[in-house]
């Protein structure tokens, strides 16, 4: 796998000869994200609003896949593109920039690529997206999935569960497959656009690791009303449960070592929070391969997703480990004494054992713009 320059591998004390090439396998949509940021209010019909910044980048699972590579994560994505401009844009970006293997997805003719607007404005966003199914399924796309420490899945998304006919087990899906071959597997779920929020799907927790819901979708599935009584439902069901809360922090529970833990978020100037959620997905993806303990695993991803929602553009806010060792310098150089700056050094102390590490030149955020340039120095 190609191997980014400048890069820092948080992994690698545990690689050895006979280990996976691939980290984080990953399946879903590519879309053109086109993202509109400092708008003053929601447009209205008949009305013309102008926004501060424009960005356009790779959106939809690609936002997961460009997160986890500039934390290190060795990453490996199967989509569907286009081959129009949008979809060579993003083809283009993904392998070139972000150093993000493509060998299991496919380019095909014929189907434009799929296209989200989102606009930012009042600390929310809203979106309009098109496009049209896959051409092909994902076991069309994937086969035999590439032997890989993670996966992560949508929980939701029947795709994943459907049997391959891969290797010498032809009745199980290939994360299946991937999960007897040595992989955890991660999941989230999604919005459900009916509300109907069918309990039948927590059934495949049967088949994951970790489960990574934000506090509406956990409640609604497990039926419950509120954030920890979700996180215990939950844990019932899956080794790894993490439910996230927005400004009210997370909480999780990890019963393979009996860890419970609930982190506060950091005060940051929100400009948007498209893909901060998964954001926190990669780094727990992170964390959790090196082994941390949880609320470190925990805290480094509410930091991930804090410096996330301080820019703008999904995948392009995505923070490197240059933005972490950053802001940690920063931190470590505040000389303020208030109770809030003196828990933040102590809750991300562990970061002492790590930052001294992380090259100067270590990944930071990028620029992917069909445009010239990110239109960004305003939203800093």
């Amino acid at each position: 796998m190609k191997k980014m320059p400048h890069s820092f591998d948080p992994l690698g004390a545990r690689r050895a000869p006979d280990a996976p090439v691939v980290d984080v396998f990953l399946w879903g949509t590519v879309f053109l994200d086109l993202v509109f940021a400092g708008l003053s209010s929601a447009p209205k019909p008949g009305t013309e609003v102008w926004s501060e910044g424009l960005a356009s980048c790779p959106g939809g699972i690609a936002n997961l896949a460009v997160a986890a590579r500039r934390l290190g994560l060795r990453t490996s994505l199967a989509a569907a593109f286009s081959d129009d401009d949008y979809g060579d844009f993003c083809w283009r970006t993904l392998e070139k920039q972000e150093g993000i293997d493509l060998s299991h997805s496919r380019q095909f003719p014929e189907w434009h690529s799929p296209v989200t607007v989102s606009m930012a404005f009042g600390g929310d966003r809203t979106m309009v997206s098109h496009g049209h199914p896959s051409p092909v399924p994902s076991v069309d796309l994937i086969g035999d999935p590439p032997r890989s420490r993670a996966v992560m899945v949508d929980l939701a998304e029947p795709g994943p569960w459907e049997p391959c006919g891969c290797g010498d087990r032809p009745g199980e899906s290939w994360v299946d497959a991937a999960r007897r071959r040595g992989a955890l597997v991660f999941a989230d779920v999604g919005w459900d656009p009916e509300e109907r929020w069918d309990r039948a799907v927590l059934d495949r927790l049967s088949h994951c690791d970790a489960f990574l819901p934000n506090a509406v979708e956990a409640m609604a599935y497990t039926g419950t009303s509120s954030p920890h009584d979700a996180l215990f439902a939950l844990a019932d069901r899956v080794s790894i449960a993490v439910v996230t809360n927005g400004i009210d922090g997370a909480v999780g529970i990890d019963t393979r070592t009996g860890e419970e833990a609930r982190v506060p978020s950091l005060r940051v100037r929100e400009v948007d929070a498209t893909g901060a959620g998964d954001v926190f997905a990669a780094a727990m993806l992170v964390g959790t391969l090196a082994e941390w303990p949880l609320e470190h695993r925990m805290s480094f991803a509410s930091l991930a997703a804090s410096l996330s929602l301080q820019q703008y553009g999904g995948s392009l806010a995505a923070p490197g480990w240059g933005d972490i060792a950053d802001w940690w310098t920063a931190l470590r150089s505040d000389t303020s004494e208030d109770a809030y700056h003196r828990s933040l050094r102590r809750r991300y102390g562990f970061l002492d054992d790590i930052v001294p590490r992380v090259p100067v030149t270590a990944c930071r955020r990028a620029t992917a713009t069909i445009a010239r340039r990110a239109d960004v120095q305003d939203l800093h």
